[in-house]
């Protein structure tokens, strides 16, 4: 069922535009009833009440629930709350039409606030960009695994690789005729020797320049999705593989290789990238995964050519650890990171994940990991945000600053018309992947 439902796409294609019809279609109905003409009048002056009523508990219920109790923890979106408007004020014109109404239109007007509020949810998902496909929103996995010759030939090769100190990979490579025109994207498990942490399966991006014969050591990105969430998000909303490929187009098929890990366990739980009772999230980032890429993937060993990256919980992952071990990373890529690792309220954060320890959660907080690693000799971080995500912005000039301060070199980007959502994540990619590039010794610093 994993690819019949990865070809059905839910962000664009054809079946949003089906139920948005449907939900127009359903509207017009439940609006136009025939009644006496002493009734009409009436009627009409409803319809509009109920519509408006319907879209102004949709804007308060946006306004409660994500701003004044931060549920999602997130702002959400212009486009998000639209949609929300739009449904609500649906359901509201559906309850005008049961009072005094045969059976039939009370059916209709019931089958029709399920309609509303599937547009809805397609809306919102939409404007936020998280599960583009049926196959995403079920959890079915849309990436088989890598091939078996793929991933012996680049074990063969693995621990063989030279220091990164030596010449630029831009300046040394060939590429040969038959450079295959887009990476392979294919799912790996990465067992927790050592953390024993449970974490699902992790996917792998292998560029064009790792699958000719005799492909050079390449550099390595840890890139993380964010909570709740699984590594495919990285591709399937992401759309990683598509930057990477086109980047990889005008450098010879040269790029980093990708690996994805799981650093949930659960996508419901926060582990927040520490060793705790939840898990030991950090003990299997950084050293179950880089032991496993080593032992697995022909990699430049240098922390020059390693980065680190994620979205949201991910990318305040990206920072703790990129931050707290400048021996392992040399690029960061923090896309609408938090200012600390969260589980709740602080009170709960640090009961679940501290063991009532307050110091050992402050020490966690991303910029107490700056301050207690700084200086930073030869970092390079990125700091992006949705231009419409002000509470993220905020924090990732924050973060950006105190990293720029203690000597890392910073790029802070801010996405178009985009909010807390995936296609900031995109626009990150696209913009910040190429300063990571010229860090890693892959393509020469663009201006």
């Amino acid at each position: 069922m994993g690819p019949f439902l990865s070809g059905i796409q839910v962000i664009g294609g054809p079946l949003p535009i089906v139920f948005e019809v449907i939900a127009a279609i359903a509207a017009a109905w439940l609006a136009v009833r025939i009644l006496p003409r002493g009734r009409r009048a009436q009627w009409g002056l409803i319809v509009v009440l109920s519509l408006v009523a319907g879209a102004s508990v949709g804007v308060l219920a946006c306004w409660v629930i994500g701003d004044l109790a931060n549920a999602f923890g997130v702002t959400l979106s212009v486009g998000s709350r639209a949609w929300v408007a739009l449904a609500f004020a649906g359901i509201a014109l559906a309850l005008a039409n049961l009072p005094g109404s045969r059976a039939r239109r009370r059916i209709g007007a019931v089958a029709s606030a399920v309609v509303f509020i599937l547009v809805g949810a397609i809306g919102v998902n939409a404007s936020f960009g998280q599960y583009p496909t049926l196959a995403s929103i079920v959890g079915s996995s849309s990436f088989a695994d890598l091939p078996a010759p793929v991933l012996a030939a680049q074990r063969a090769a693995a621990g063989a690789s030279l220091s990164s100190a030596a010449p630029a990979l831009w300046q040394t490579w060939h590429a040969p005729a038959r450079l295959p025109a887009r990476g392979l994207v294919g799912a790996v498990t990465i067992p927790g020797t050592i953390s024993r942490f449970p974490a699902r399966q992790a996917l792998v991006y292998l560029p064009p320049a790792a699958l000719v014969a005799n492909p050079p050591a390449l550099p390595v990105l840890i890139m993380l999705a964010g909570q709740p969430g699984s590594p495919e998000h990285v591709f399937i909303a992401g759309h990683l593989d598509r930057v990477i490929d086109s980047l990889a187009a005008l450098d010879g098929g040269l790029a980093p290789i990708v690996v994805v890990p799981d650093q949930l366990g659960n996508p419901s739980v926060n582990p927040m990238c520490v060793d705790s009772a939840l898990g030991n999230s950090a003990t299997y980032l950084t050293v179950d995964v880089p032991a496993w890429i080593h032992a697995n993937l022909d990699v430049l060993p240098d922390a020059a050519a390693w980065g680190i990256g994620g979205f949201s919980q991910g990318g305040t992952c990206a920072i703790q650890l990129g931050a707290g071990h400048p021996e392992l990373f040399g690029s960061i890529i923090d896309v609408a990171g938090e200012l600390e690792p969260k589980n709740g309220t602080p009170a709960q954060t640090i009961a679940r994940g501290f063991a009532g320890d307050a110091a050992a959660y402050d020490a966690a907080k991303p910029l107490s990991i700056i301050g207690a690693h700084a200086p930073y000799t030869n970092t390079l971080g990125v700091f992006a945000a949705g231009q419409q995500d002000d509470k993220f912005t905020a924090w990732t000039a924050t973060i950006a600053a105190a990293a720029r301060t203690a000597g890392m070199r910073t790029t802070v980007l801010s996405s178009p018309g985009t909010a807390h959502d995936w296609y900031t994540v995109r626009y990150a990619f696209e913009q910040g992947l190429p300063l990571l590039y010229a860090q890693m010794g892959l393509a020469r610093p663009r201006s």
